[in-house]
Parts: structure tokens; sequence; C-alpha cells
């Protein structure tokens, strides 16, 4: 089979050799014209690349496909080179396009497309094949994690070319002060990249999503991601909640511990003034709550509630203060003293306005009653200011005076 190969390719160089003649008798000064044009090309490993190869003027001089090896892929629609792979996609004196299927890295290099004029035209191609980087892989976690430790994750993947990029989130925030590293692979084409996470985890990241992503340009927009789900064991933290912000006697009083931590918190314990529940008829205790019936002044002190996990141990305090239900009840009822103020000086001012009001009402009387008497003030005798007065009382009926 080797020898049919090598008899084939030597059929080829010498169907070239006779149209190089040929075209040197009859047509050099055609062919001055003549030039082979093509284009890089990028294909992503596993891929199909198309190889093309155009002559504007061309009159009838063949086209030939060669690899970087030099061996020749297609002399115009003649296959040169067994390999199932290439395929011929078109073939004319204007056009030789041809097809690699199944991209392999080993197919990268510079392809010759040759125009076969006097002297020989030939124009490069070269061919980039990408490397897909690995699904990534994230190391170093192990559950579960204490709170306020260390935490180191790293974030690997391999085959990529050129080298990808790798990116950390946590809570959909990019984290940016993280190490990079590269390294080529064994067969010194593609890399191996791998980056670290260092951070120092409290209870805010239970339960968080830290996501790896790699970026790289075979992966069309689409990175891929690796995720980690940190499990974070804490000490818990407790709170009382009371049923009621002013506990009365006679009534009932729930009070309840929330806890929270990771392992959960076992069943609470309840004290009162560092000692345990005095009354356990009246003060029971149901999970996390205490309920204390039929509240009366005893009751009155500190209670406690503790809660623990494998990891720690919290408490919180409850002071219990119950009220007489009187006296509750007139500070939530109205201010009667206030309302008597008001009142009185609403009555006053009241007071002040009538006494006002009639003294300015006596003063326009007596103003009037004076100017019905005036014209007597200058009579000589008693019988001469009756006249006059008489006169004024005329007068009067000339000028008439209202009062409204």
């Amino acid at each position: 089979m080797i020898w049919k190969r090598s008899a084939v390719l030597r059929f080829y160089s010498v169907c070239g050799l006779l149209l190089q003649a040929a075209a040197s008798k009859s047509k050099v000064k055609g062919s001055q014209g003549q030039f082979p044009l093509t284009q890089n090309v990028t294909v992503v490993e596993g891929g199909t690349a198309i190889l093309t190869c155009r002559v504007d003027q061309n009159d009838n001089t063949s086209l030939q496909w060669s690899n970087p090896a030099q061996q020749t892929l297609y002399f115009d629609d003649k296959k040169a080179l067994r390999d199932n792979r290439i395929e011929l996609v078109r073939a004319s004196w204007h056009e030789l396009s041809i097809s690699v299927s199944d991209v392999s890295l080993s197919d990268e290099g510079q392809y010759t497309c040759s125009l076969f004029t006097m002297p020989v035209k030939t124009s490069k191609a070269y061919l980039t094949v990408l490397g897909v980087p690995e699904k990534p892989q994230i190391s170093g976690f192990s559950s579960p994690v204490m709170e306020g430790d260390l935490m180191q994750l790293t974030c690997k993947t391999s085959g990529s070319k050129p080298a990808a990029d790798i990116r950390w989130f946590k809570n959909d925030k990019e984290i940016k002060d993280v190490k990079y590293l590269k390294e080529e692979d064994a067969n010194r084409k593609t890399f191996t990249v791998s980056s670290t996470l260092d951070f120092r985890v409290d209870r805010s990241d239970d339960g968080v999503a830290v996501i790896c992503r790699v970026d790289h340009e075979s992966l069309n927009a689409t990175p891929q991601v690796a995720m980690q789900v940190l499990e974070i064991h804490y000490t818990p933290s407790v709170k009382i909640i009371p049923s009621t912000p002013f506990p009365q006697e006679g009534q009932a009083l729930t009070l309840t511990c929330e806890s929270k931590g990771k392992p959960l918190p076992e069943p609470v314990l309840w004290t009162k003034d560092g000692a345990e529940l005095p009354d356990p008829d009246r003060m029971v205790v149901s999970g996390r709550e205490l309920n204390i019936l039929f509240l009366n002044k005893t009751d009155n002190g500190t209670y406690r509630c503790e809660a623990t996990n494998t990891i720690g141990q919290s408490s919180a305090e409850y002071v219990l203060i119950v009220h007489d239900p009187n006296s509750l009840a007139g500070q939530n009822g109205p201010d009667h003293a206030l309302i008597g103020g008001i009142v009185a000086v609403v009555v006053f001012v009241t007071l002040c306005s009538i006494f006002l009001l009639g003294r300015y009402l006596a003063r326009h009387k007596g103003t009037y009653l004076t100017n019905e008497a005036k014209g007597a003030e200058d009579a000589p005798d008693a019988d001469t200011a009756i006249i006059n007065a008489e006169g004024s009382q005329v007068n009067a009926e000339e000028k008439k005076e209202y009062f409204i």
C-alpha cells in the first residue's frame, strides 16, 4: 500500500511539472495576473475546518492543497492523501475548497495552496486548533468547616489551548484576590491551569455556593463551572421573645427561646435566678417554650435560656416584672389631669373675653349719653340749660344714631 501511495504522489507531481511546462510555453503572458487567495482558519478541537483557495483570473491552471508536512491533499478534484477526514468541498478553475473533519491538535500548522503557473504561485493559510479545557474540579474542601477557620479551595482544569482563564464567585460576587498557576502539558501543546482561593469562614457562609468558572474562546461564550456548597458549623445564637410586653397578674406568659446553630442545638435548658424553675406545676417547658400560668409577684426574676450543640454553648436572659392590672390600666388610661388643665384654660379665656367685651360696651354707652346733653354745658343758669337741652333733643330727632 505504501508503494501505491508513493506512485500516486509521483503521478501528481509529474502532472504538475507537465502543467508548468505547458503554462510556460503557451500561457506565460496570461498567467501574470493570476494569484491564489487564502484565509487563516481557527477551529475547535474535534470540529471541522474548511480550507478555501480562490483565483480571480484563471486560464485553466490547476490548483493544489498541501499540508504542513508538504504532503499533497488534493490536486484539483483528485484526492492525493488517503485520510478519511479530508473531503472535497468544491473544485473549479476558480476555487479549490476542502474540509478536514474531527480536527486534532496535530493538524495545526501552515497549509499551502499552489497555482501551477510559470513560476508556481502559492498562498499560505494557517490552521489554528483550539484545545477545549476539561470540566474544572474543586479540591480542598473537607466538611464540615468550623466557624473562623481558614479555607483554601483550588480549581483546576487541563487541556486548554491557549491557557484558559479561571474566575471565582461567592454569593454571585466575583472574588479578585486569588492565585493563578499555568503549566504546559506533556504534549507541549495544551495547558493545565489552576487557581487557589483563600478566605476565613463565618456562619453567614453556611449553605453558600462557591463557584469556579472557566472562560475560554473555544467554549462559545458558555463557560464551564464547578460548584462547592459550604457547610459551616458554629455555636448557637440565642434570643428570648415574650408573648406580651407587659405581663400582668393572673395572666399567662409564654417565653420562646429562639436558638440557631449548626448542628441544631439540643433541647434548651430553662432556669430562674440561676436555679431550677421553682414551680413546675405552673411553669411548664414545652420544646423551646416556657409557659407560666397565673402570673403573680413571686414570679418576678431573671429567666435564662441555654442552648448547646457539639461546637459550644450560648444563652440569653429575660427579666420578668409582673405588673398590677390596676396600675397598668391607669398607665394606659387617659390623663385626667391634662384634660382638667385644658378645660380650666378654656374657661379662663372665655371669662376674660366676656369681661373685656362688657367694658367695651359700657364705655361706648357712656359716650352716647354725654353727647345727648351737649349744649347745656355753657348755659349761665338752669333755665337756659333746660332750654338748650330741649333744643338738643329737637336736634337729636334730626340726627339719629343707631346701635347695632
